[in-house]
């Protein structure tokens, strides 16, 4: 036998070379127990040279060396043709075979690791489901470590002990739901199951299992004495995290026990009640909690929460209403129905569903024993009141379908006015600056405060000997203590302005002084622009124009004198006519000054100019400029705003990340009868991020999701091809507005409409897609820990802070980021959960560009709580649902003529 290796006959060059090494590097088969080839390893045995490979020489070396960088046409997928390509015949076409199999049985191409440029971020390798990460890949490791304290407490089980579920079903089979509670509550049920339980009218939940897999017992039926077997049949024991809704219940049940007050959704304790006497308002403390299953375990988020109360009752409301004109009745309903009161006789609130004008206190009502009586005897006999109006209609509460799953009375409860008192602030106290910061001294809490009432929850619950059992019986406990964790804190941005100047944000994230010492980033110079007011303020628009004129330059902005345009009255019409009148193809801008806030003005001028006549515009109250001491600042902030809806950018953020286009999306709901949703889409279309592509549609009243996203989408990829000449390779979508019941339809409905618009522009064309949701409105709050004197200090964490571990949810890809600096109350993090993530961006990046976005919003010179495309989305949803309702000009889309 010949001493070559098999297949070595082929030759030692050109194509009989290449098919040996190509062999060489085929992968190992299934049940294949050794490489078809290994490495040499260096030997100390004489004969080396005989037993190393052949040296591959010729056509076969060139050829390798091409397949090795990638370049060959033989490193083609099988899948691809080659039209140019002839068919191979001999040891050619046996190449060709050899070489498309290897390629087809997982032959991984292999990356040259290099180290990062400068202006690109180190890529991690592509991830395929979000599922399948584990929770490690979730975490980032960039940052300063700092010491955190939570407001989560966790739930602590027994060993050995667990909660038990059970079917029961009843022979012969009940349909009321009701008659189910109510033998569910026999005597004889209750020896045998005891007294904890939950019952859903089928399943049945107990902290201990019964003695058989089955049992059953006999119950008498109420209304006509026959028989009933109810049936127990054990289903499983339950985890912790399959019994959140249990838990949940349980401290409502434990809020009960501590004398709180459900108003709303959460409770409140009405014995620790502040007044507000300046303003007929009453201020109760109380808590907002959750039991949810996280990384950590199962835990409870607790925080502290306020409600506001009126002093006013709903027949003061009713008999100011009925002073004015028009139709009353119609007025009555449209401020008072939906609205929450409270019946301070029992501490109760309800919902007030209608307005019943034919009865009155005299009318009679039968009761739950069968007496026959009326309002006013009735409320005198239970709770010794006197009505004095006995003329007033009734309030109408009507039971939700909840209440009678759970046995309650299924007929409808009427109110009395009088007895009726109003929660929650009008539209008129929110406007009302000295009504929010009084309520704000009790209301903005600090960091210690907060924590101490999260603390004294806790002990209050440890020190109710009733509260306590109950969590004993469910074999609960309430850990002592909240949790504390390690969190990162990252280093402050620098930001870029105009002729190469940085500045870095601090570590407050606030640039507000140093914006007006240096020129902005690109500037858009006030040639061609008008000024509009009324006549009898000509020396105070001059004086604004003036100021104008001397801070701009600084900026780096040059600023003309305006045409002056002055009319005679401030009727709306006539702000109209006179904006019609002057706008022309050479106007950049329409300056209108208005003596009075009045919304019908604002919005009759914004549709002229966002809609009929496309210019960007600005809205001033005269008010605003006619303090003299103030006027620099404002002039500053008006110039800075106005660069901006021309089309100027202001700052920059270096973000080492090329082709990323990251986008914004938030919807506007009017509660109006008739008006629709609006769906605002916001979109970089530039490679520093900082000029934007904005558009918007009209949805169904009340429509969270998009259904014309595909519409927007395609068009900010136009509109990003136009600028860069070339499309986006890595797209983030930050959602705002979405709860954690909606997750699954975002990550679903909305990401595939996204994904189905590459499509459009090629069949090759595939970028990374990233979406993430973002949360503001959480419960979640997080405190830096620091030691004074032996003395525990809590205080809030700086701009920066990120946490993604043991609070976050479990499987999902989610961090909580502080990206503010709060100097009164206490910070609250937001959110971001990453729904759909076909990318290659590490958690790192993920969190960093996070943070870097949240500096880019024009309209105030720090970070904002959300990223700059959210917070874009949601000024003009609010825009054109509030003011337009109707879509914007698509001529103003490459501008932010919204903010």
């Amino acid at each position: 036998m010949s001493d070559k290796k098999p297949f070595e006959s082929f030759g030692r060059g050109g194509r009989g070379a290449m098919l040996l090494a190509a062999l060489k590097n085929q992968p190992r088969r299934p049940g294949q127990t050794s490489p078809p080839s290994q490495e040499p390893s260096i030997s100390s045995s004489s004969n080396t040279d005989q037993s190393s490979e052949p040296k591959v020489l010729g056509r076969g070396a060139f050829l390798e060396k091409l397949i090795s960088q990638g370049r060959g046409r033989a490193s083609l997928p099988p899948s691809v043709s080659d039209p140019f390509r002839p068919a191979g015949r001999g040891r050619g076409l046996a190449l060709t075979s050899l070489l498309a199999d290897s390629s087809s049985k997982s032959v991984t191409p292999v990356t040259p690791i290099c180290p990062p440029q400068e202006n690109q971020l180190p890529i991690s390798p592509p991830t395929s489901e979000l599922k399948e990460l584990s929770i490690g890949e979730y975490r980032g490791s960039a940052g300063r470590k700092t010491n955190l304290e939570v407001n989560y407490v966790f739930l602590r089980t027994y060993s050995g002990k667990g909660i038990y579920e059970y079917h029961v079903n009843f022979v012969p089979s009940i349909d009321s739901k009701n008659m189910k509670f109510r033998l569910m509550n026999d005597p004889l049920v209750k020896e045998l199951v005891g007294k904890a339980k939950t019952f859903d009218g089928s399943k049945l939940y107990l902290p201990l299992q019964l003695p058989n897999s089955v049992e059953k017992i006999s119950v008498t039926l109420p209304t006509d004495g026959s028989d009933i077997t109810i049936v127990f049949k054990f289903t499983k024991k339950c985890a912790p995290s399959d019994c959140l809704h249990l838990y949940n219940l349980l401290f409502r049940r434990v809020m009960r026990i501590l004398k709180m007050v459900q108003v709303g959704r959460n409770f409140f304790d009405p014995q620790g009640g502040i007044p507000v006497p300046q303003h007929s308002l009453e201020i109760w403390p109380g808590y907002v909690t959750a039991v949810q299953d996280y990384e950590g375990g199962v835990m409870l988020n607790c925080d502290a929460s306020f409600r506001v109360l009126r002093s006013i009752t709903a027949k003061h409301l009713i008999q100011n209403i009925m002073v004015g004109k028009g139709n009353v009745r119609d007025e009555v309903v449209k401020a008072l129905v939906g609205c929450v009161v409270l019946t301070r006789y029992n501490n109760k609130t309800y919902t007030i569903d209608d307005i019943e004008w034919n009865l009155n206190p005299n009318s009679s009502f039968t009761t739950s024993n069968g007496l026959e009586t009326t309002f006013f005897d009735y409320y005198k006999r239970s709770y010794d009141i006197v009505i004095k109006d006995l003329a007033q209609p009734l309030l109408i509460n009507k039971p939700k379908k909840r209440d009678s799953k759970e046995g309650g009375d299924s007929q409808m409860i009427c109110l009395i006015p009088e007895l009726c008192y109003m929660t929650g602030l009008t539209d008129a106290m929110r406007n009302d600056f000295k009504v929010m910061r009084d309520i704000a001294v009790h209301t903005r809490v600090q960091p210690e405060s907060r924590q101490l009432a999260l603390q004294k929850f806790i002990t209050n619950v440890h020190n109710n000997p009733e509260a306590k059992s109950c969590f004993d019986s469910w074999n609960l406990e309430l850990v002592s203590l909240p949790m504390n964790l390690d969190g990162r804190s990252l280093e402050p941005e620098f930001l870029d302005f105009g002729g190469g100047a940085k500045v870095s944000a601090g570590p407050d994230a606030d640039w507000g002084r140093q914006i007006t010492n240096y020129n902005v980033l690109v500037p858009v110079h006030f040639v061609k622009w008008a000024v509009v007011f009324p006549k009898r303020d000509s020396g105070k628009i001059r004086e604004f124009v003036k100021m104008l004129r001397n801070v701009c330059p600084k900026m780096g902005i040059d600023v003309k004198e305006p045409q002056y345009v002055e009319i005679l009255n401030d009727r709306t019409e006539t702000y109209c006519e006179a904006i019609k009148d002057m706008i022309n193809p050479t106007l950049q801008i329409v300056v209108a000054i208005f003596p009075t806030p009045r919304d019908d003005r604002y919005s009759a001028v914004k549709k002229i100019c966002c809609i009929e006549m496309p210019i960007p515009s600005q809205a001033i109250n005269l008010k605003t400029i006619s303090d003299a001491r103030k006027l620099r600042s404002v002039v500053q902030k008006i110039a800075l705003q106005m660069n901006c809806k021309l089309g100027g950018e202001l700052w920059s953020v270096h973000i080492p990340m090329n082709d990323l286009m990251i986008c914004g999306m938030d919807t506007y709901h009017d509660n109006s009868r008739g008006r629709r949703s609006v769906l605002a889409f916001v979109s970089s279309i530039n490679q520093n991020r900082t000029r934007w592509f904005s558009m918007t549609t009209m949805q169904k009243q009340g429509q969270e999701f998009g259904d014309s996203l595909k519409l927007l989408f395609v068009s900010s990829l136009r509109k990003y091809f136009e600028v860069n000449h070339r499309l986006p390779q890595k797209i983030i979508m930050y959602r705002d507005g979405v709860s954690d019941g909606q997750m699954e339809v975002v990550s679903k409905y909305e990401a595939e409409q996204l994904v189905s618009c590459f499509k459009h522009f090629s069949v090759d064309y595939s970028p990374s897609l990233s979406v993430v949701v973002v949360q503001k409105r959480i419960n979640t709050r997080m405190y830096n820990v620091e030691y004074q004197n032996n003395r525990k200090m809590l205080k809030n964490p700086p701009p920066g802070t990120i946490l993604d571990h043991s609070v976050t949810r479990k499987n999902w890809y989610d961090f909580f980021l502080v990206s503010q600096h709060v100097r009164q109350g206490t910070v609250t993090p937001t959110h971001y959960v990453v729904v759909y993530d076909k990318s290659n961006i590490k958690p790192d990046h993920m969190q960093r560009i996070a943070y870097k976005m949240t500096h880019l919003y024009f309209n105030w010179p720090g970070t904002v709580r959300v990223p700059a495309p959210c917070q874009y989305a949601h000024k003009l949803a609010y825009l054109v649902g509030q003011n337009l309702h109707r879509e914007t000009h698509s001529d103003l889309s490459d501008k932010l003529f919204y903010l």
